[in-house]
Formats: C-alpha cells, structure tokens, sequence
C-alpha cells in the first residue's frame, strides 16, 4: 500500500483544544499566476543560490568541521546552524509537492553531514566543538544552543514528513532528549534568550507521542521571567509569561515565544496561556504593527516600540518578524476558526512577508522600513542571514495555509487559484477555486465530492471587504456574511456545485490612530489585502515626500502587465508641496500659504518596492482638506 504523506505545517490533527484541522502541503496544488511563479523561483532560483552560500560562506562546512571531516577554524556566527535548518526545512516542503533530484540530493548530502557532527550524547551544535566544549549550556541567553536545536527540530519534522527519511528525526529527538535531561523542574533550570524550540518541542510531541517534549516546552516558557536569563526585556525575562500584557522586547523572539506557547494551548487547554495570548494579540494589532504587517519599531534590540510608536523611515519590521507573525496567527487560527487571525495572517504574508525577497528571488530585505530615500536595497546574503531561508521556508509551505478543516466541514482561509484533494467525514472532495486574487475579488469555487453529502463550507470574508456578495449556482444566498467573519453555507453538495464570490475591490485611503505622530495627516492606499506605496522611478513629477492627496482626488486602479512582473497599479491625480525653502531648514510663516502645483502620481504594491532604480519611496502620503480643483 502507497504510504501517504501528510507534510502539515502545523500537525493539529490530534490537538484536543484545536477548532481547526490542518491540511498537508501536498493536498493543495496552487495554480495561480500570482503564487506559482514565487514558488517555481523559489525551486529553481533561491533554495539552489542559498545552497551555494551555505557552503560558501562556511555554514555547512562548520559540521564537517564538528564530526572531524575537515579541519580548519569554525566560520560566521556561532548559531548559523539554524540558517542550514531552515534551508532544509524549505526543501522538505518543496519536495512535498514537487520532487527535485537536485534539490533532494543537495539536501541528502547536508543532512549526513549534519548528523555526523552529533555526540554520542545526543548534543548537536557545530559551535560548541573541540576547543568549546566545556562551555554548553552556559549562556542561555546569548548562545542560542535552544534555538538552532528548535530548527533543528522543525527541520527534521518537515522532511520526515514530506519524505519519510527517519535519519534527521532521529538525531532531533536525541537531542531533545539530551535537553530533557538536563533541564526540568526536578533538574537544571533555564530558558533559552532566543524562543523558538518551545513550538518545535510541541511540533515534535505531535510527531513521536513523547510527552516529555510537551513537558519540556511547557516548562521553558512557565521559566521565564524569573532572571535566569538577567531579567531582560529584550529577551522577554521581564515578567512571567502569563502576567504579560504587552508584546515587548526583540520582536522575532515575542512572536516564535507566543507561537510555542499557543501550540502548548493546543494540547492542553490551559486558559490562563490563553487569557495571555489574547492580550497580547490585541495590543500587537491595535497598538503595535504596522499597516503591513510588519512589527519591530526600533532598531535597538530589534524590538518593538511602546504603544504607537510606528516611525515609518527608521522602521526596522525586520522580515522575520513578519514571518513570525503569520507564524503565531495561523496557530490561533487553529484554535479559534476566527477570521480576525486569518485577515493579520493574510496581511503580514502579501506585505510584510514578500516585501523581504526581491522579484527575481536573489536578493533579500532584512528591515522593511515604509519610507525611505533610496538609499535600503535588497542585499545577496548577510552575514546574520536569519531572512533568506527564513522566507523560503514559508512560501515553500505556502499551500498548506489556503483551507484548513473541521467536524463542520471546509474552511477557506486564502483565496487563490488551485486544486485541492480534502476528505470531509470519509468523504474524498475535490476543491477546486478559479481567481484573480489579490488583483480582483471574483472567485469561483467548484465542488467534486465524491458522494452527495451534507456539510459546511466556511468562506472567509476579508476584513478589508466592504461589500462581499456569495451565490450557490448562480443563486444569490440570504446572508452574505460580515467582514472580519468566516460566512458558513451549509446543503447538500453534488458534484459540480459552485460557489461564487465577489469581493468589492475598490482604492480605499487608510487614516490612522492620532497617536501615531509620524502619520498625522497623512494617508496610505490600500486595494484589497495589499498596501501601496509611491516609489521616486514612476513619479517623474515631483519627489515623492513632497506628494500631497487632496480629499477628492480621483484614484483608479488598472492592471500592468509589463511592470514588476505584472501589478495593479493606483494613480491619480494629486498636489505636490512647494520648494520655497530651498537649502533653509526653517522659515517663519507668513499670511500666503503654501505653494502647491498638480501632478500625477502612481503607486505600486510595497512589497515589490526597491526593485528597480534607486530613489525615494513613502507609504503614507501627506493628506489636506483642501480640494484639487478648488
């Protein structure tokens, strides 16, 4: 019998406190025009390029190092085993949907040379080698030995899964089991200065049944908070978890911390984790992100702000952080089944996510600032190069995002061209959605069940929607469902139903909070889940920052097929401030206002900004009450 593989992004299939099942990578076939060259770039462009820098740059060398096979000093930074995991998670998911000779035996080759490196104790970590050995485990808060081990684990998962080769999971859970036992309440106690193996822990529970991993995870967050790693904020050892009312601290590190303890939720139910995750989702979304998703305000300590403190031109946004955050709403999805998760997932991934890898899938952001005067460009690596695999492992994983399920039935949570094969009560459906998404809001969704059964359908209705309309065969049905909502349309389904939906996708001006100063009369453009930006190379006119959008400009969408590999682009027709100051930094005000002059603009999406010519780019755009054709 052919073995079937269920390559989940995250396995909560048998988590008692999930509301939502998940689906494998494989059972999802995109077919967009959107995705699907991102992921055939990605296959065929970034996983070979980074494969190469892994090795060029020393990382994949440092465990031929550690396991004797060459000699030489260890290369980079001391926790770039984790950028070689990431690198071999990304290729599990890609093989989970696409076999690639080259990509597998690349990834074959690495793993032999990972596992070779480990102790006959079960520690793994090219670092700690030879001349450091004496030194595990003596700096949880700088070393990141938990951390690299937490990719480790993920790594081994995703290619266990996708593949069914055993020999990474098995060097991953000896580790875990050497961090087992030597951390505990009845052992050593710590937590580790870089959360991520708290979500790894739990992943690895839900692969193997070993509770002790579920103890484990359960234990390094109940730690924090208690000094063990100096009481910082930075590292979220300010407070015990649990009192927590506000995401603090380096911002990659919060979110991977909130992400393990919302898996820990998943399997045990425990409220007061729950109470803890909600306030901090709201105060991350009301107070603390940005419009695209982004989040991390201040250079220092990657971190993020206080309340409203969003600058726009020294936004650091780093683009890990924007992956973590589709990271931890996909797992409170999965809890909840509320669509307020899925919209912040959907926001963080069009813009905060992409805007971090350039078009041709070379060249990476690590800071995705919302203004800037052309001087941040997209970079080949770097020598902290968290970003590149980071990226590539979520759109390598991408399809297993797009429908999730429950005892209910099928729940839609991504809107994109694709084909897939879901399993509803015994019952094979075949699922299959025709669109345009994100450049239009028309989808068609045509059911092949393979027997005529009765259940739901959940269709998430996006936050950004104003008007959405829902048919069964051409039928309008009585409710359309409210934004921000799952709309559930229960019956019978025969092969060949179809759903229609019609997402109004008009330009919308987004204001913000007063208490965010940087954007005080000021708006930024939006058209569906996409924010916008002017960049300086389509705007011959006048210099972006001097942009000025009347109240009753006309804006207009139109699509371009020959710009940035094909957008929708927004323009219109605007002011621009006068120049009267020349080199003076003040002037003092008189009786005649400003000078203004007309000129046409247009904006692309932010997030493929900064790939063409250098030059100045804003997302929010100075605003006036005063009218352009006054």
């Amino acid at each position: 019998m052919r073995e079937v593989k269920t390559t989940f992004v995250v396995d909560s299939s048998k988590s008692p406190y999930a509301k939502l099942l998940p689906v494998p990578v494989e059972n999802v076939r995109l077919e967009d025009s959107f995705w699907v060259p991102r992921q055939r770039i990605l296959r065929e462009v970034t996983l070979p390029s980074q494969h190469k820098l892994l090795e060029d740059t020393g990382r994949v060398f440092n465990f031929r190092r550690a396991s004797g096979k060459e000699r030489g000093d260890f290369k980079g930074l001391f926790f770039n085993d984790s950028d070689v995991y990431k690198w071999v998670e990304a290729v599990a998911f890609v093989l989970a949907t696409a076999f690639d000779k080259d990509l597998h035996d690349g990834a074959k080759q690495v793993v032999l040379d990972i596992v070779a490196s480990q102790d006959e104790d079960g520690y793994l970590n090219s670092y700690f080698t030879f001349e450091r050995k004496k030194d595990r485990w003596t700096n949880l808060r700088d070393m990141h030995e938990l951390y690299c081990a937490g990719h480790l684990a993920q790594a081994a998962i995703a290619l266990f899964r996708a593949t069914r080769d055993r020999n990474l999971l098995y060097a991953a859970c000896r580790v875990a089991d050497h961090i087992a036992s030597i951390f505990g309440s009845q052992k050593r106690l710590g937590t580790p200065g870089h959360p991520e193996i708290e979500m790894a822990l739990v992943e690895l529970y839900r692969t193997t049944g070993n509770g002790a991993y579920l103890d484990l995870a359960r234990f390094l967050i109940d730690e924090r908070g208690k000094g063990l790693i100096g009481g910082g904020i930075v590292h979220i050892d300010h407070k015990p978890f649990r009192q927590l009312s506000t995401v603090d601290g380096h911002a990659v590190r919060s979110l991977y911390l909130n992400a393990g303890a919302t898996d820990v939720y998943l399997e045990t139910g425990d409220k007061s984790l729950w109470a803890t995750l909600l306030r901090l989702w709201h105060n991350m979304t009301e107070r603390r992100m940005y419009l695209t998703g982004g989040v991390g305000a201040r250079h220092v300590g990657e971190a993020f702000g206080e309340d409203y403190e969003l600058p726009n031109v020294t936004a650091y946004a780093e683009t890990c952080a924007a992956i973590a955050n589709v990271m931890w709403n996909w797992r409170m999805l999965l809890a909840t089944g509320e669509a307020r998760f899925a919209d912040t997932m959907e926001t963080a991934l069009y813009n905060g996510v992409l805007s971090g890898i350039s078009l041709d899938g070379r060249e990476y952001f690590y800071v995705n600032p919302l203004a800037d005067r052309g001087k941040r460009r997209r970079q080949a690596w770097f020598p902290c190069a968290c970003c590149p695999p980071n990226i590539a492992r979520l759109l390598a994983s991408l399809s297993g995002y797009v429908y999730s399920l429950s005892n209910e039935g099928i729940w839609v949570n991504l809107y994109t061209q694709s084909t897939a094969n879901l399993e509803v009560w015994g019952n094979s459906v075949v699922l299959v959605q025709r669109t345009d998404y994100p450049w239009n809001g028309e989808v068609e969704i045509i059911l092949q069940p393979q027997m005529e059964t009765a259940f739901s359908i959940f269709l998430r209705i996006p936050g950004w929607c104003r008007s959405a309309q829902v048919q069964v065969n051409e039928k309008a049905i009585a409710e359309n469902g409210q934004p921000g909502t799952y709309l559930e349309v229960r019956r019978v389904w025969r092969p060949g139903d179809r759903l229609q939906l019609s997402f109004a996708m008009p330009v919308e001006r987004v204001f913000c909070q007063p208490l965010v100063m940087e954007n005080a009369d000021r708006v930024a453009l939006k058209r569906g889940p996409l924010v916008y930006c002017a960049e300086q190379v389509d705007n011959a006119d006048c210099d972006v920052w001097d942009l000025v959008l009347p109240y009753d400009c006309q804006l207009e969408s139109r699509w371009k097929s020959d710009l940035l590999n094909g957008v929708v682009v927004i323009s219109g027709d605007a002011l621009a401030a006068g120049t009267e100051l020349g080199e003076q930094l003040y002037r003092v005000a008189t009786d005649a206002p400003p000078k203004m002059h007309r000129v046409s603009f247009t904006a692309v999406p932010y997030y493929a900004w900064a790939n063409r010519e250098p030059g100045p780019m804003i997302v929010w755009i100075r605003s006036t009450t005063c009218p352009l054709n006054g």
